[in-house]
C-alpha cells in the first residue's frame, strides 16, 4: 500500500515539494472555481464536465484533452483507499479555498476507515516557497475533524446554489474551523457587481490603476495583485478583463501596446455608467447565473448583498430583494 496522497492547488508546486523531499504522489487539482459555473446537485464526474467545457470555451485549451486532465485527476482521487494518509495542502486566498471546500465536501461523504484526512493550511503561496519552507508546513499539519467537513459541505452547497444568499449568510456563522474561508467568501462577494457600476472588484481596480497612467498589461496586473489582501488570480484570468474592456471601448491599446482609459471608461469609473448597460451581463459565480433577470449587486459600504432590477430609462438600480 501507498504512504501518502498529497492533493494541491496546481502544478506550479510540485517539483518544490519534491526538492523538500515531500513523501508520497502528487494530485493537483487545477482548477479556478471562482470563475465559470459551479451548479449544484452534481457529481463530481458531471461538474468535471462543465468545468471542461468551460475552460475550453474560455480559450485555454481543446475540450477533450481538458476532459480527459479532469478524468484522469478524479480518477486518481477515487483511488484514495490506496493510501494510508491523504494531505491536503492548500493556501489562505480564494482560488485555494474553493478548491478545499470542494475536496472536504467530497471526503465528507466517503468512509475513511483508518486512513488519516490531514490538512496543510499556510498563509504562504506554495509556488513562492522555498523547500526549507514547505518541510516546515508539516509540523503544522492537523487532522481534518468532522466538523470542518460539515461546515465545508454547507459552504460548498451555499456557493453552487443559483441564489447567492446562503452564500452571503454565512458571513453570520462562526467559521474558524477553517480560518480561511471567511475572507474567502467575502473575496468572492465582492466579485458580484458593484451598486455603484457594476463592476466587480477586481474589475474597478483595474480601470482605476489604468485611469492613474500605468499603460503596460503585465505592470497592470501586478499593481493589481498588490491591492490584493490574498492573491488569487491569475494572469490569464486578468488578461480577459483587460481584453472585454478593449472590445467594448472601455481602453484603448495604441501602436505600442500601451494601454489608456477612454473617455467611456472615464464616466463607468466615475459611477456615471453601469458596466452591464455596456457590456450584456452573462456571467456565473459558482451556481449563480448573473443576468439582468438575475442581478444580484454588492453593496460595498454596507457590504451587504442584494437582488436589484435595472432601470435603462432611469440609468439606476431598484432594489427588488434584501437578503437581510
Amino acid at each position: 500500500m501507498k504512504k501518502i496522497l498529497n492533493i494541491i492547488n496546481g502544478d506550479a508546486c510540485i517539483n518544490i515539494m519534491k526538492e523538500a523531499n515531500i513523501e508520497g504522489d502528487f494530485l493537483p487539482w487545477s482548477d479556478f472555481l471562482h470563475e465559470g459555473s459551479v451548479p449544484e446537485k452534481l457529481t463530481l464526474e458531471e461538474l468535471s464536465i462543465i468545468r471542461a467545457k468551460f475552460i475550453s470555451e474560455y480559450g485555454l485549451g481543446e475540450f477533450s484533452e481538458l476532459y480527459k486532465r479532469f478524468k484522469e485527476r478524479d480518477k486518481q482521487l477515487k483511488r484514495y483507499r490506496e493510501y494510508k494518509r491523504v494531505v491536503l495542502w492548500f493556501e489562505h486566498d480564494l482560488y485555494d479555498q474553493l478548491q478545499l471546500l470542494q475536496l472536504l465536501d467530497w471526503f465528507a461523504t466517503k468512509e475513511l476507515n483508518d486512513i488519516e484526512l490531514i490538512l496543510i493550511y499556510t498563509s504562504n503561496y506554495l509556488g513562492e516557497s522555498t523547500p526549507q519552507q514547505i518541510k516546515k508546513m508539516l509540523h503544522y499539519a492537523i487532522e481534518v475533524t468532522p466538523q470542518q467537513l460539515k461546515l465545508a459541505q454547507e459552504a460548498w452547497s451555499a456557493f453552487r446554489e443559483s441564489k447567492p444568499k446562503r452564500w452571503f449568510k454565512l458571513l453570520e456563522k462562526p467559521t474558524s474551523i477553517l480560518p480561511f474561508l471567511k475572507p474567502a467568501i467575502l473575496r468572492m462577494l465582492e466579485e458580484f457587481p458593484s451598486i455603484k457600476n457594476g463592476l466587480s472588484r477586481t474589475e474597478y481596480q483595474t480601470l482605476l490603476v489604468i485611469s492613474n497612467g500605468i499603460d503596460d498589461a503585465q505592470d497592470i496586473f501586478e499593481k493589481c495583485q498588490s491591492f490584493e489582501e490574498r492573491k488569487f488570480m491569475g494572469d490569464v484570468i486578468f488578461w480577459k478583463i483587460l481584453n472585454n474592456f478593449e472590445n467594448y471601448n472601455i481602453i484603448k491599446r495604441d501602436i505600442n501596446n500601451k494601454l489608456t482609459i477612454s473617455p467611456l471608461g472615464r464616466e463607468l469609473l466615475d459611477s456615471k455608467r453601469f458596466w452591464f448597460d455596456i457590456m450584456p451581463l452573462d456571467r456565473y459565480i459558482g451556481g449563480c447565473h448573473l443576468s439582468l433577470e438575475n442581478l444580484w449587486c454588492w453593496d460595498i459600504p454596507n457590504k451587504t448583498l442584494n437582488e436589484y432590477y435595472f432601470s435603462k430609462q432611469l440609468n439606476e438600480l431598484l432594489i427588488v430583494k434584501q437578503t437581510l
